[in-house]
């Protein structure tokens, strides 16, 4: 009879004991509870609690990948689009996280949705093609603030996909297409005109000079007679003639 007693009473010091035992890992944290009340964190390593009167609530510290599902945006141009992104945060306050939120996870999720919807329908579309960077900065910075009063810190949001419909696309690929012309259209006229400022330069070079213009003159009549032509019609200055004329008109006499 006693030793039964004795054995009944070992196995139950044993049961308390495996039951108050705990071992959490490097990246774990233990928010205890005492009789309902928020007592300390614990952990990590080995943590003894006391049977009935305290609880814990097991906390992972490690970063969470959170996949956004695809979101129905309308951007401020009133342009329709599928996007999609993932966020990257972690707790930083397990307290926090567990007293301040009933799921800390959910509720991220469903605030990084909402976010991403609100953040993007401030911004044109090209913007949102464009500038990414810019917009995963925001999307972080508003979630940050928002999840700071559950213990939570929001690290990084990428924005992983734009679907556009065919129609938009097509529209797209018409405005790249006018925007390539109307550059080699500028381009073009940028050329006439350094073309003709460089004409113009030197037509005032060779109007000063009369000798100049003249060896223009017989460079231009060299380059036309070596071509295959039977006819060259060609103005000839009359810088050229007048001294021949007056010439004659000397020993012609009087």
């Amino acid at each position: 009879m006693v030793l039964n007693f004795g054995l009944g009473a070992l196995l139950l010091v044993i049961i308390l004991l495996a039951w108050s035992l705990r071992i959490l890992r490097e990246y774990e944290r233990a928010v205890v509870f005492q009789l309902g009340r928020f007592w300390m964190v614990k952990g990590p390593g080995l943590i003894i609690l006391i049977p009935v009167i305290q609880q814990m609530v097991r906390v992972d510290l490690r970063t969470v990948v959170l996949d956004v599902p695809p979101q129905d945006v309308i951007t401020r141009d009133n342009v329709s689009v599928k996007v999609n992104a993932v966020v990257y945060f972690r707790v930083v306050d397990p307290q926090k996280a567990i007293i301040q939120v009933v799921d800390f996870l959910g509720a991220t999720s469903q605030l990084s949705q909402t976010t991403l919807r609100a953040v993007l329908g401030k911004h044109e579309l090209d913007t949102l093609l464009a500038e990414r960077e810019k917009l995963n900065l925001d999307i972080q910075k508003t979630l940050d603030t928002q999840t700071d009063a559950w213990g939570i810190k929001v690290s990084t949001v990428e924005i992983k996909h734009v679907d556009l419909n065919e129609s938009m696309v097509r529209a797209i690929a018409r405005q790249a297409e006018a925007e390539r012309e109307r550059r080699a259209k500028v381009i073009h006229a940028e050329g006439e005109l350094q073309a003709s400022e460089k004409l113009l330069q030197a037509a005032q070079v060779l109007s000063k000079q009369a000798e100049a213009m003249q060896l223009r003159y017989l460079q231009t009549l060299s380059n036309i007679a070596g071509d295959k032509t039977s006819t060259i019609v060609f103005p000839v200055p009359m810088d050229l003639i007048t001294p021949l004329l007056e010439a004659l008109k000397k020993r012609a006499g009087p």
